[in-house]
């Protein structure tokens, strides 16, 4: 692993660290933020999922989760989108390819090589930070923006006790039935629609729930709304009588202007979760 940065930040230190992976099969980059009481040992961490067109850059520098994070003790991972480099395969399309890895371990060619997201968010990267860094791998929670969003649900619903709690902004709710989904998962998973069942929130949600406490965000004036489909995970979270608070914010849009102006929400939320879950 090497250091690309590291600033001091809110009492603690924002870094950035490149590295070898080997579920990408590629360099990959990753942003850490540290509170000040890693310097005496192990503290909770919020993993931060980012959304389409993204690096692990954006949140870092857009979110202001930092403060917030600072505030309450807890670390903040920024993981990259998708594995990069000349030998990745590409899309000309924004929301396919680099920039577009939808969190799933990809089976088809050309994805299949390097585009191995969820090995690589659930597995390669969390064994590295609790191994090189003072983060305590029995305290963990996950939120994530849009395609993040829809990456920390599912995430959160197929690993259950991993995370304490999980929050998203904006998410992709029902993937399988809406074109932010349906092109990327048949892309990387093939036309066998059974496959892709583990990968939208709102099958999930009914299928097996979340044991612990759930908070979404999304804004009445998101410009994707009709490609979110908010109203499916609501629906399968009021059929399955799950624990979450899912709210519509009146007069927000998708950006970062959004998800910065909740963040505090949000950290507090999975604080509370961290220390007393």
């Amino acid at each position: 692993m090497q250091i690309v940065s590291e600033n001091a930040c809110f009492g603690g230190v924002q870094g950035v660290y490149t590295h070898s992976s080997d579920a990408c099969n590629c360099d990959m980059t990753f942003g850490l933020f540290q509170p000040a009481e890693a310097k005496d040992g192990p503290v909770p961490v919020l993993w931060y999922l980012s959304g389409l067109t993204c690096t692990h850059e954006n949140a870092m520098t857009k979110a202001g989760a930092q403060a917030w994070a600072a505030e309450q003790g807890i670390a903040l991972v920024f993981p990259d989108t998708s594995p990069r480099g000349d030998g990745v395969a590409n899309d000309e399309a924004y929301d396919l390819g680099q920039g577009a890895g939808f969190y799933v371990n990809a089976t088809q060619d050309p994805w299949a090589p390097h585009f191995k997201m969820w090995d690589y968010v659930a597995e390669e990267l969390p064994n590295l930070i609790t191994s090189d860094f003072a983060i305590d791998a029995d305290r963990q929670a996950i939120t994530g923006h849009s395609m993040g969003g829809h990456g920390a649900l599912t995430l959160a619903m197929n690993l259950p006790g991993r995370y304490k709690s999980v929050s998203a902004f904006s998410p992709i709710c029902n993937p399988t039935a809406s074109d932010w989904g349906r092109k990327q998962l048949s892309a990387y998973l093939g036309d066998d629609e059974s496959t892709w069942a583990a990968h939208d929130a709102s099958l999930l949600m009914r299928e097996k729930g979340f044991e612990g406490p759930i908070l979404t965000d999304t804004g009445t004036n998101d410009q994707f709304g009709d490609l979110l489909k908010t109203e499916s995970l609501f629906e399968a979270s009021a059929a399955r009588r799950q624990q979450a608070t899912l709210r519509m914010q009146p007069g927000y849009d998708h950006s970062y202007f959004f998800v910065s102006t909740f963040m505090e929400d949000h950290v507090t939320f999975h604080a509370e979760a961290l220390y007393t879950g």
